[in-house]
This record gives structure tokens, C-alpha cells and sequence, in this order.
């Protein structure tokens, strides 16, 4: 069973330095029939002003996995890191017992556009960390690339049995997935246009899949998208 998620449907919070895309319930936006779609439980897509950007605030037990489409995002928390992070790159926080970061747009000039990705870990109470690494060279050019996941076949490790994949596909060509039993799978559209059992999806599109062996999408117009397969 395959159940689109139409962008324009999204919760939206409009700031004046924050325009915010929720594919769940988040903060002043609440919609019991969007909680999230099992251990993932929130997609954020933000678009942040230049020279601004998230002041020092908490999480805990939580996998926080961002990644910016365009512009770059500057990264610091309680834990010491800071770093910067752009496209091509892949940044995870695990929240565990308690931490304190910031996010700011570091560019004076341009916006900076980035998903914010939020799922559950499978255990409470561990020791935060952080790790932003590099997403290899065409290693998700016209094919799935694991960007997140709990083993070392991913470029950053998340506390969850659940895997991000990411594919840059090109109008005309076919990218599949295999999911294994009992799994399911949420699509998100970051850029571009793909086609999915015969319907279209645009950027900012999602669909929950469940009950499917194989995910195949086409593109449509040159795209990028993050596929979750989950427990």
C-alpha cells in the first residue's frame, strides 16, 4: 500500500527568519492523522534566512539526522563540536540523556534549505554524540546510497534498526529498492519529480509505503530523494 503525502497538505510554520514544512506533527501544528510513520517521527523541511538561524536549545532521545539541499548550516553544541554542513554531507545527533546545540545560516546572503530528520532510537538514555561525514562521490548517482543506519555500511550511524538512503535521479531513468520482510518504507522528494506506482511526485512530496516488497521510481525531472526503510 502506497498513501501520498501531498507537500501543499504539510503543517507550516512562517517566521520572519523560518519558513518550515512539517510532514508530521511538530510544535504548534498537530494533525493525529500525521505522527509520524513508525520509528520516524518527524521531517522538517526548512528554509532558514541568511545571518540567522536556531538559538541553543535541548533534546534528548532522539536520532537527529540533517541535511541541507542548498546553502550551508553552521552546527555547535554542548558536546564542544562545531562545524559547518553542506550538501554532500551527512550530520547525526544523537540526543540520548541530554544535549544542547544551536543551528545558524552562516551566509549573509543566500537562504539555506535543509531537511531536518527526527527518529526514535531504539534505546533511551545513551550517551550523546555526534558525526557529520562526507556522502562518497556518485555513490547516489542514479542509485540508493545509505546515508544513515545502525551498521558501518553507512556513512553516519544511527541507534535504530532503520536505514536513510539517498539517490540523485536522472529524468528517464529508474532507481529501485528492495525492502526486506516486514519492513516499510517512507519517500521523501527534496528536489525534482519522480514517479511512483504510476502517480507523480513532486519536491516536497512524500508517500508512506507499507506491504511492499520493492520500491521502484522513475524520474521524471532531474531529482533528489531520501527513502527510509524502517521496522
Amino acid at each position: 500500500m502506497i498513501v501520498k503525502r501531498p507537500g501543499e497538505e504539510r503543517g507550516r510554520t512562517r517566521i520572519s527568519w523560518l519558513d518550515s514544512r512539517h510532514s508530521f506533527s511538530f510544535g504548534e501544528y498537530y494533525d493525529p492523522r500525521h505522527m509520524g510513520f513508525g520509528a520516524l517521527r518527524v521531517i522538517n523541511e526548512d528554509w532558514v534566512a541568511p545571518a540567522a538561524g536556531f538559538p541553543t536549545h535541548g533534546h534528548r532521545d532522539m536520532e537527529i539526522v540533517t541535511y541541507v539541499i542548498e546553502g550551508a548550516l553552521e552546527h555547535k553544541d554542548s558536546l564542544g563540536t562545531g562545524s559547518i554542513i553542506r550538501p554532500g554531507e551527512v550530520q547525526r545527533m544523537s540526543a540520548g540523556t541530554g544535549i544542547l546545540h544551536s543551528e545558524f545560516n552562516p551566509s549573509r546572503t543566500e537562504p539555506v534549505h535543509l531537511l531536518q530528520i527526527w527518529i526514535m532510537p531504539a534505546k533511551a538514555g545513551i550517551e550523546p554524540s555526534y558525526e557529520q561525514k562526507p556522502i562518497l562521490p556518485d555513490a547516489r548517482n542514479a542509485r540508493f546510497a545509505a546515508i544513515a543506519g545502525p551498521n558501518g555500511d553507512a556513512a553516519v550511524r544511527i541507534h535504530q534498526d532503520a536505514r536513510i538512503l539517498a539517490a540523485e535521479i536522472p529524468a528517464g531513468v529508474a532507481v529501485a529498492q528492495e525492502l526486506g520482510e516486514g519492513r516499510r518504507a517512507w519517500l521523501q522528494v527534496a528536489r525534482g519529480s519522480v514517479e511512483l506506482a504510476g502517480e507523480t511526485y513532486e519536491a516536497g512530496d512524500g508517500a508512506a509505503i507499507s506491504g511492499e516488497k520493492r520500491v521502484e521510481l522513475l524520474g521524471r525531472a532531474p531529482a533528489e530523494v531520501l527513502l527510509f526503510d524502517l521496522p
